[in-house]
């Protein structure tokens, strides 16, 4: 673990996650937690933690569905296009089909290849690949 941020989403039920972000997208397990409902996941470089919400919780309000209001996160990655496909072949619903944009960084353009998904709890993950 070396990112200096990691999200962590609540989920309604760990193994429906882990199913979606491991079999579907390729994350692995770090480590996990079962008697916690938490597993600690990474895809190149990419960090994120899942729990079920028992026990501790830090939350600012009531979890209510689709739990992933207001963020989307954006996850670097190599083939765009392919995580796309495999996130729809796993029935998640198609946000923002694939499109190729021009950002401005500064005064730099950067070009990018990009789709959203929304993952099984209504999370939002950008898949953007830099060309």
């Amino acid at each position: 673990m070396t990112a200096a941020l990691v999200p962590e989403l609540y989920v309604s039920d760990l193994a429906r996650s882990l199913a979606f972000y491991c079999g579907a997208l390729g994350f692995s397990v770090v480590y996990q937690r079962s008697e916690e409902r938490f597993a600690y996941l990474e895809r190149a470089g990419a960090e994120l933690m899942l729990e079920e919400p028992i026990g501790r919780t830090w939350l600012a309000g009531p979890l209510e569905t689709p739990y992933g209001r207001g963020v989307n996160f954006q996850i670097a990655v190599e083939d765009a296009a392919a995580l796309c496909e495999a996130a729809l072949a796993a029935g998640a619903p198609l946000i923002q089909d694939l499109e190729e944009k021009t950002y401005l960084r500064d005064d730099e353009p950067i070009r990018v290849r990009q789709c959203v998904v929304q993952d099984p709890d209504g999370y939002l993950l950008r898949f953007s690949e830099l060309l």
